[in-house]
């Protein structure tokens, strides 16, 4: 019999559901919400212009990883932006004091909303055309899985653009409303690496062993070291995003999870941001696993898989080995991300090395390798925590270390002419060298 009703409910639901208008879908919306928002390639833009185009309501706070595309609800006045992670969007609201920061880890991004830490009232996601009573978050799925498990009011935009991405799929009868929405997913192309990317990038390449998995981000240092392990071997890949660069590694099966422990032969993320060609490549293909960030970035589960390389990147290093990734001095530019996660996580895999690299300068010439942090600066991966530090000019391992050793190993991959400088605040600091 309970057979028979889910068979007649699937047959009224799939050719029968039932859209609303935008207008109509945020009418739920009341004063006082938190409003979660899927993320990235995949903001719900449809909703988020017709609830800003409400008048009576107030005191609404918006939450979400990085958004791409136009940022309204962090504008101030009756919407205000507390976001996990600050993108170029709304940077410059944050810094107005017109939106907000929450400081936390993307691992536990999940865990305040199941916990209650954070409220969680309305969640709006962006998600696939259903199959069989199910839709997918397809390149999105974050904290969005814990978001539409404790809100009041669920709604799902139904794009034909979002890749039906297996790892976590959501019924249909979840929601509480449902909208369509065809517009495309937002795209990114990165530019090609530099020179100096690509030297970061060989002896990044030099760290990874065949059989490794690998956790990186997205952008031209990223791809530049996917450039340069064309000739590895049985690579995975567990990580909180990827992008072309990997994406280019699958295709010549240098990156096919062989040698992983845990999802063998799948390609694990969270979120995603590239071109067109990354969201086809999720859609519907089995290798490809898109899974709630309470499983990419634990890090008891990314220490399952041995052999695991976490590369990420800094804006400033101390001589002690403390990475700032998160802020220039006392201004938010982006978030602590997932980088704590996958540090520790690669550091407890049996083999795993976790990889900071950055170019030993700015764009301006300024040192990133510096005697101390500026003041206000966001300290993301403690000196207790670090490991390995890449720079173009090579790779040291601090992990064992003490201050002074450090010092010296810092001040010898920073670009030679800074070197006589920081030589010089090691001495002040350390009296010696």
């Amino acid at each position: 019999m309970q057979i028979y009703d889910n068979l007649c409910y699937l047959c009224f639901l799939m050719p029968n559901l039932h859209f609303i208008e935008a207008q109509e879908a945020v009418k739920a919306v009341r004063s006082g919400d938190h409003i979660h928002l899927s993320s990235i390639a995949s903001v719900p833009h449809v909703l988020v212009e017709a609830l800003c185009k409400r008048t009576d309501v107030e005191d609404l706070h918006f939450h979400h990883f990085h958004t791409e595309g136009p940022a309204p609800y962090a504008a101030g006045g009756a919407f205000f932006d507390q976001g996990f992670f600050v993108g170029p969007n709304v940077r410059e609201n944050v810094g107005a004091g017109l939106a907000d920061y929450i400081p936390v880890n993307l691992f536990e991004t999940q865990a305040m909303y199941r916990n209650g830490a954070l409220p969680c009232d309305v969640a709006m996601v962006q998600v696939s055309e259903p199959e069989d009573g199910m839709v997918s978050l397809g390149t999105s799925v974050d904290c969005s899985v814990a978001a539409l498990e404790v809100a009041r009011e669920r709604i799902g935009v139904v794009n034909p653009n979002v890749p039906f991405a297996g790892g976590n799929l959501i019924p249909v009868e979840r929601f509480t409303a449902l909208v369509r929405d065809n517009r495309p997913l937002i795209t990114k192309t990165y530019a090609e690496p530099s020179a100096t990317d690509l030297e970061i990038g060989r002896h990044c390449a030099e760290l990874i062993p065949d059989g490794a998995c690998l956790q990186m981000g997205i952008g031209a240092m990223p791809n530049a070291i996917c450039a340069c392990l064309g000739s590895h071997k049985h690579l995975g890949l567990h990580t909180e995003m990827f992008s072309d660069g990997a994406l280019r590694l699958i295709r010549s099966g240098v990156i096919d999870g062989a040698a992983k422990a845990i999802d063998t032969g799948k390609v694990v993320a969270s979120f995603l941001l590239g071109s067109e060609d990354v969201y086809r490549f999720t859609d519907h293909n089995p290798a490809v696993l898109m899974k709630d960030i309470a499983y990419t970035n634990d890090p008891r589960t990314i220490a399952r898989n041995p052999g695991m390389v976490s590369i990420n990147s800094a804006i400033e290093i101390d001589l002690t080995g403390q990475v700032c990734a998160d802020s220039i001095g006392t201004r938010i530019y982006s978030g602590t991300g997932g980088q704590l996660d996958f540090v520790r996580g690669a550091k407890y895999s049996k083999g795993g090395k976790a990889i900071i690299a950055m170019a030993s300068r700015t764009l301006k010439g300024v040192s990133k390798i510096v005697p101390v942090l500026r003041p206000g600066a966001g300290v993301v991966t403690p000196r207790a925590d670090i490991q390995w530090v890449v720079t173009e000019w090579g790779a040291v391992n601090l992990y064992g270390k003490s201050l002074q050793e450090r010092a010296k190993l810092l001040i010898s991959v920073a670009h030679p002419s800074d070197r006589e400088a920081l030589e010089k605040a090691m001495f002040e600091r350390f009296h010696r060298l």
